[in-house]
């Protein structure tokens, strides 16, 4: 006997399922864990079929007309669904986003040597997020860390994709790019 059907309770706490007890509906169209067809039956034949398998009523289709009930091992079932999640996700290709950092006073051979390792950040298939930041009375131009950027592009445009334009969020002013599809 399940654990649900120990305490025939509805409705799990983590998700919204009707099964045993809690379903209202007088008739139900059941379905056997097996694939077989009970037809239209009452509620209490179809919740006698679940107690006599040991499994549980679950309703599957609360709009239907009459409402489908399915009888099976809701444990199991839950189970196998988390399992699908879990591989699904494990099989996602996860984005690894890399930051660098400039200022509006750097220097020509300080660029090229960070845009070096955005280059090899974008080689490797990360996203790369550039950064000015912008200090004291930098923030009354911000066009300087725009400045910045839009030089910073030119070397980028070979093995990237400009996914944002420079833009200012608070006191950074933010590019972003992607690599190029291969």
């Amino acid at each position: 006997m399940s654990r649900q059907q120990n305490n025939r309770g509805g409705r799990t706490k983590k998700d919204d399922t009707i099964m045993n007890d809690s379903i209202r509906a007088t008739e139900l169209r059941v379905l056997g864990d097996d694939g077989e067809q009970f037809g239209i039956i009452s509620r209490a034949d179809a919740l006698q079929i679940a107690e006599d398998k040991g499994l549980d009523l679950v309703l599957v289709s609360p709009d239907a007309k009459p409402p489908v009930a399915k009888v099976m091992d809701y444990g199991k079932h839950k189970y196998e669904i988390e399992k699908k999640k879990k591989e699904a996700k494990k099989n996602q290709k996860k984005i690894e986003v890399k930051e660098v950092k400039f200022s509006c006073k750097i220097a020509e051979n300080d660029i090229n040597y960070k845009v070096k390792h955005a280059r090899e950040f974008l080689e490797k298939g990360k996203h790369v997020k550039l950064r000015v930041f912008l200090r004291g009375r930098e923030m009354a131009n911000p066009e300087l860390g725009i400045d910045v950027l839009e030089r910073v592009w030119p070397m980028l445009e070979d093995v990237g994709n400009l996914e944002k334009r420079a833009h200012q969020e608070g006191r950074y002013i933010n590019m972003y790019v992607t690599p190029l599809k291969k």
